[in-house]
């Protein structure tokens, strides 16, 4: 299943783009469930990571087309953008949030459906696994390639990736149920680690980047075993 987000003021364009969102469906066998949205704002505010494709105007009223894939890039690199617009000078600044594609107006049927293609060949390259977690903004998509380790700190949980740290309200338990079969390992009571980041492991730490955890006595041999098979030793 596809989820896409048609984020347009007009009625009449958002309807055909439902049609044409029909039609490719019954041609190509994809499944798709759609959610619009009336202006930049409603699809920003409350954010939850949980399309492949949004379908974005240009030209609305409250918030820009430009605007809102700017706010969307800091909370989702993953979900494909396709710029919907009469105006053609909108390609450079689009390369600065990740644009696919533009469909220009009036949209064509056979030029959508070319588009679309190259959208869901994306979405498909992209898959894998991430996790949502809440911030400020709404939700926020984290791709498990780029999280480093899960910190339990109280009741709250640290997010430790590539770019920054996010702090959450959370157990470590959830977490480790989500993760572990994406290749993580709960090394301690409060770590729960990305095997694909462990760069070695000495006197009972694991280091990860420029961190040294710990890895509980309880737990080295079961880390040790499940590092091994991670990396194909065993």
């Amino acid at each position: 299943m596809i989820h896409i987000a048609i984020v347009e003021d007009e009625d009449f364009a958002a309807d055909q783009l439902r049609g044409m969102i029909g039609r490719f469906e019954k041609e190509y066998g994809t499944a798709t469930h759609i959610v619009r949205f009336r202006d930049g704002d409603e699809i920003v505010h409350g954010y939850d990571g949980s399309f492949d494709i949004i379908l974005m105007d240009i030209q609305m009223r409250f918030m820009d087309g430009m605007s809102a894939a700017e706010e969307i890039r800091k909370m989702d690199q993953r979900v494909v953008i396709m710029f919907i617009t009469n105006r053609t000078d909108y390609a450079i600044r689009g390369y600065e949030v990740d644009a696919l594609d533009y469909i220009v107006k009036p949209v064509s049927y056979f030029a959508f459906a070319k588009k679309m293609q190259r959208a869901i060949g994306r979405v498909e390259k992209r898959t894998g696994h991430s996790v949502k977690i809440p911030v400020t903004q709404g939700m926020l998509r984290i791709s498990t390639d780029d999280l480093l380790y899960v910190e339990s700190e109280g009741h709250n949980l640290l997010y430790h990736t590539k770019q920054e740290v996010y702090r959450v309200r959370g157990k470590i338990s959830s977490a480790e149920e989500e993760l572990v079969p994406h290749g993580f390992f709960r090394c301690n009571k409060g770590y729960l680690v990305n095997m694909k980041y462990v760069q070695n492991v000495n006197d009972g730490m694991c280091r990860i980047g420029n961190e040294n955890l710990l890895v509980s006595r309880a737990k080295r041999n079961a880390f040790l075993d499940a590092l091994a098979e991670y990396f194909g030793e065993g």
